[in-house]
């Protein structure tokens, strides 16, 4: 018994110097990351300062004038040092894992990393870019294997690196997409592939695992199940999805969803 404690208690230590070292590496490189994007906005802002000293109505004006522009500048930085910083780091969602989150393992802790890095680009440069090949770019940057073509006018999809979308394939606002779910405690972790010309409508859920061919698409506000293969060129919609352009074919005059 006394073993058994002493083990227990080993364990526990080592888990908070992993979850120790895993909060203080992450905001680390958090806080450069948005150091680096926020630099050329305050060397701007400094500068203006300089410019309208002692001429305050031209102050207003011109900082006013430079608020979007330098916004933008500071999202296009970000974005990039975000999507480079995780991937000279190793920051990635293991493909095909089962993480225990008691256990609190490395694996665990570094694919946590790579989501906090992702959600601090959402919150603070997502809103500008959804929905634009900005976004697009910035996701292939971070880790997604996108085609040509391709819109994502969603913030709810994570796990980049485990995406596969071939060329033409729209996303529509508000879908979920991840690589990872959780269940009974363990996160498990899997390839979302999407083919040529897939079209995923608004507010859908698509779980880990899925295949859908070329094609396909998806009706908004559907609910596809982890793992779920879905047809070239069909339809499907509800939740969970079914096809449904075939019950079309058999009932006439019926509408497709």
């Amino acid at each position: 018994m006394a073993e058994s404690s002493s083990v227990g208690r080993s364990s526990r230590a080592g888990a908070g110097w992993r979850i120790a070292w895993a909060i203080s590496t992450v905001l680390a490189v958090q806080a450069v990351v948005v150091a680096i994007a926020a630099l050329p906005v305050l060397a701007a802002w400094t500068a203006l300062a300089t410019w309208t000293a002692g001429r305050p109505l031209l102050r207003v004006v011109a900082f006013s004038l430079a608020a979007a522009p330098l916004y933008a500048v500071f999202v296009l930085i970000l974005m990039a040092a975000s999507a480079l910083s995780t991937r000279a780091l190793g920051w990635r969602s293991p493909a095909n894992a089962e993480m225990r989150i008691a256990d609190m393992g490395w694996p665990l802790l570094g694919w946590v990393r790579y989501m906090v890095a992702i959600h601090v680009v959402r919150v603070l440069a997502g809103l500008l870019v959804k929905g634009s090949p900005v976004w697009t770019a910035y996701l292939r940057l971070a880790g997604a294997r996108l085609g040509r073509r391709v819109y994502v006018n969603s913030l709810a999809v994570s796990d980049y690196n485990l995406l596969e979308f071939g060329d033409d394939v729209v996303i529509g606002a508000d879908v979920h997409i991840a690589g990872h779910t959780v269940e009974r405690g363990v996160v498990k972790t899997a390839p979302v592939r999407l083919g040529r010309n897939v079209l995923v409508g608004i507010g859908s859920v698509v779980d880990i695992g899925i295949e859908a061919g070329d094609g396909c698409h998806i009706a908004a506000l559907s609910f596809v199940p982890k793992c779920s293969k879905l047809e070239a060129g069909a339809t499907y919609a509800g939740a969970p999805v079914r096809r449904v352009d075939t019950e079309a074919v058999r009932r006439p005059g019926a509408v497709s969803a």
